[in-house]
């Protein structure tokens, strides 16, 4: 069942835990190694940007990327959970791009500036609550050509183990939101561009670039 609307429909998030170097092809096209285990950052939910809305290129970056992810969206309050109940905390699923100022995100070694601007988390359309996320396909466009193809089955490490392991660090709430890495071929957008996220069972999340 899908609900739409995400940024109307139930709870705004009080945090966005994003997932770093979540697929080794991506990791190695950034010169990283695969983790061993997740690394994860936040975003602040002054970041989020709905379907449709325009993502801010900042003055202060020369480089903003696209980074296409599969977005996991909290149901109920969850802390300390085992990864054979994940589901059950897990309202359901959507898209979502962690747009990224890249050259400041090498700059400071960190994620925080690079990933908060505000407008630097499209999510959207909808949120799907019948889906399994274990192989869909998630491919970016920007104007229409191809930039990210790849499939869920090719993270590092799956929702399951997520849950288990951000749960184990920090409790979660209803509306919550989880951004589980994405695949290889980031790349620069443009003032002007249109990037397009499509998640196989989801949609298609859209936004303009200025």
């Amino acid at each position: 069942m899908k609900i739409y609307r995400f940024l109307e429909d139930g709870p705004r998030p009080t945090k966005i835990v994003a997932v770093g170097r979540n697929y080794a092809e991506h990791a190695k096209e950034l010169g990283n190694e695969p983790p061993s285990e997740p690394i994860i950052f936040l975003k602040p939910p002054s970041a989020l940007l709905p379907h449709e809305g325009t993502i801010i290129r900042p003055p202060q970056s020369e480089r903003v990327d696209h980074e296409g992810e599969l977005a996991m969206v909290i149901g109920k309050r969850a802390r300390n959970v085992k990864a054979a109940s994940w589901r059950d905390f897990v309202k359901g699923f959507t898209c979502a791009n962690d747009v990224t100022a890249r050259d400041l995100q090498k700059k400071d070694v960190q994620f925080t500036r690079g990933k908060s601007f505000d407008t630097f988390c499209p999510i959207g359309p909808c949120i799907e609550t019948d889906l399994d996320p274990a192989d869909l396909s998630l491919v970016t466009r920007v104007n229409g050509q191809i930039r990210q193809n790849g499939r869920t089955s090719m993270m590092i490490f799956p929702c399951s183990t997520l849950i288990e392991f951000i749960t184990g660090v920090m409790s979660l709430e209803p509306g919550d939101v989880i951004l589980t890495g994405t695949p290889a071929g980031v790349g620069p957008l443009q003032s002007g561009d249109t990037v397009e996220v499509e998640i196989e069972g989801i949609g298609t999340l859209r936004n303009h670039v200025a």
